[in-house]
C-alpha cells in the first residue's frame, strides 16, 4: 500500500472499520499529505471491537495533527474497505488497515482502473463523507484524559491487532 500511496497526487481516500496502520503506511500517508494530496480517512463512529477501535482512535488522532482529514461515519456501522487514489485507481475488498490483514489473514482486494468504476466509488465515498463528521483538533482536546490514556494503551498492541 505504501507504494500506491506514493503515487497519489490529488487525493487518497481510505475507508476502513479497523485503522491500525504500520509505520511504513503512516509514513506514506504523512508524505502524501505533505505533498498536498487530499488525504482522508473514514472510520466508524461506533465500535464493534473495542480494543481495535481505541487503537484506531490513537492512530487517527496522530493523523489529524499532520494535516490528514479524519472522518467518523455517523449513519450506522461502517464496515467497508475502500481506497481511492486520484481518478486513476480504486480498491474494494476485505483488507483492513491493520497488521493482521496485511500480513497474517487471508484477505482479498480488487483494484480497479476503469473510469466508470472509479467515478461510482468516488460518488459513494462523497455520500459517505456527507454522513460523517470530521474530527478536528478541538474534538481531540474534548476527550477525557482517561480515554486518551486508554487509547494510547490500546495503540501499544498495534503489532498484534
Amino acid at each position: 500500500f505504501a507504494e500506491t500511496a506514493g503515487r497519489a497526487r490529488k487525493r487518497l481516500w481510505i475507508t476502513s472499520p479497523y485503522f491500525v496502520p504500520s509505520m511504513d503506511i503512516q509514513t506514506a500517508l504523512y508524505a502524501a499529505a505533505m505533498r498536498g494530496v487530499d488525504v482522508r480517512i473514514l472510520l466508524p463512529e461506533k465500535a464493534d471491537h473495542t480494543t481495535v477501535w481505541l487503537a484506531s482512535h490513537a492512530h487517527a488522532d496522530a493523523m489529524v495533527g499532520r494535516g490528514i482529514k479524519v472522518y467518523r461515519y455517523t449513519d450506522g456501522f461502517l464496515h467497508q474497505k475502500v481506497t481511492l487514489v486520484d481518478d486513476d485507481l480504486a480498491s474494494v475488498g476485505t483488507v483492513n488497515f491493520d497488521n493482521r490483514s496485511f500480513r497474517i489473514n487471508f484477505e482479498i482486494t480488487l483494484w480497479f482502473a476503469h473510469k466508470r468504476m472509479i467515478e461510482k466509488i468516488s460518488r459513494m465515498l462523497e455520500e459517505d463523507f456527507a454522513c460523517s463528521r470530521q474530527t478536528g483538533p478541538d474534538d481531540l482536546e474534548k476527550r477525557s484524559y482517561a480515554f486518551r490514556v486508554i487509547a494510547k494503551g490500546a495503540q501499544l498492541l498495534s503489532p498484534v491487532l
